[in-house]
């Protein structure tokens, strides 16, 4: 599948590593970064979404997504991406990304918004009641983060891990590395980690970073240790 993600926002809390770990399924465990545990929100722009070598669609290719995520690693100690939910506002990429790549994808009105440099992001679940809401802007020049650094410990990730029919798989995306900024963080929301069922304390993001956007090729699922 090819891709262009835009006008990304990642925002993380630092969390207990123990009960991040009870939510995880088996095979799977916390990736840390210098003995601290992630839980991040990530919402963005899902462009031209097709598959290789066919062209866009006006509609159906273009729609706004909300993901709920954390750093993991394998039984062979290969780090990724583990996805709680990814919300979305096209019922047949819902569908078609449960059926093909066995993602945790839900159906909710996600609307995103954005200036020269103001960005606002909502997000309305199926099911629940409240909205999630978010605005940013960025703060720093953007730039490539460094190997070693908690920025590149958790937005340089180009593997995620699902389970498909009881066997744990790995998904693959190439892109260039992402040129983020700092963010301020005007309006922020757990709720999304509620929904998931991940309890923390209500407080505002520990980091935030934002991103204009890369291309994107992604990849079939393979399982892990074929």
């Amino acid at each position: 599948m090819q891709q262009t993600w835009a006008n990304l926002f990642f925002q993380h809390w630092e969390v207990d590593e123990s009960m991040l770990q009870s939510h995880l399924p088996s095979g799977l465990t916390v990736d840390t970064f210098r003995g601290k545990a992630y839980l991040g929100i990530c919402g963005l722009s899902m462009k031209s979404v097709r598959p290789q070598g066919l062209p866009a669609l006006p509609w159906l290719s273009h729609f706004a997504e909300l993901n709920v995520r954390t750093y993991v690693r394998d039984p062979e100690g290969n780090p990724g991406v583990y996805f709680f939910s990814l919300d979305c506002d096209r019922a047949i990429a819902v569908l078609a990304a449960q059926a093909f790549f066995s993602l945790p994808f839900r159906y909710a009105r996600v609307s995103l918004g954005a200036t020269d440099e103001d960005f606002t992001l909502s997000c309305s679940r199926f099911g629940k009641r409240d909205t999630a809401r978010y605005a940013w802007r960025p703060i720093s020049n953007p730039k490539v983060s460094k190997p070693g650094t908690l920025e590149y410990h958790l937005l340089e990730r180009y593997v995620f891990f699902t389970h498909r029919n009881g066997k744990l798989h790995q998904g693959r995306v190439h892109h260039p590395p992402y040129e983020v900024s700092r963010a301020e963080s005007t309006e922020w929301s757990i709720l999304p980690l509620a929904w998931n069922g991940l309890i923390i304390k209500s407080r505002p993001p520990d980091l935030a970073h934002c991103c204009r956007g890369v291309s994107v090729a992604a990849y079939p699922l393979t399982p892990i240790g074929a």
